[in-house]
């Protein structure tokens, strides 16, 4: 049976996830609304979305797993995001906090301002390893 989602948004469509353990490909695939071999490419991409096996070797999704599965979807359907730059944005190691500074634009400014490193010291070394090599 279909759950109508009446609101969108990641908090809208938790609330529409049936309150269970662990959910087949066929159900995932009819809350989010996307064939079942668009959820197995997606396990292939993203990490954080894992699927316990079952004895028969059926897919058991738990809730987790279904509410990444939906955000996925809002990033990559609504959002308009590539794979990359989804899995960018759910890998919370890469979040880098923007920097309000007027001065700079953003972390744009951060990326093209950043202190340049020493070369002088670099340069020396590289000359010493292609002394050794010679």
């Amino acid at each position: 049976m279909r759950v109508p989602l009446a609101q969108s948004g990641p908090k809208a469509e938790s609330a529409g996830i049936p309150d269970r353990l662990y959910f087949r490909i066929g159900d995932v695939s009819r809350l989010a609304g996307v064939q079942p071999y668009v959820l197995r490419y997606w396990e292939s991409e993203f990490p954080t979305i894992s699927p316990k096996k079952s004895g028969t070797g059926h897919r058991l999704y738990r809730r987790k797993d279904v509410e990444m599965v939906l955000e996925i979807k809002r990033l990559l359907y609504d959002k308009r995001f590539t794979i990359a730059g989804a899995r960018k944005a759910l890998d919370p190691k890469l979040k880098v906090p923007v920097r309000k500074d007027p001065a700079r634009n953003g972390v744009q400014g951060d990326l093209f301002h950043a202190a340049s490193p020493d070369l002088t010291g670099i340069r020396s070394e590289l000359a010493a390893i292609l002394k050794l090599l010679q």
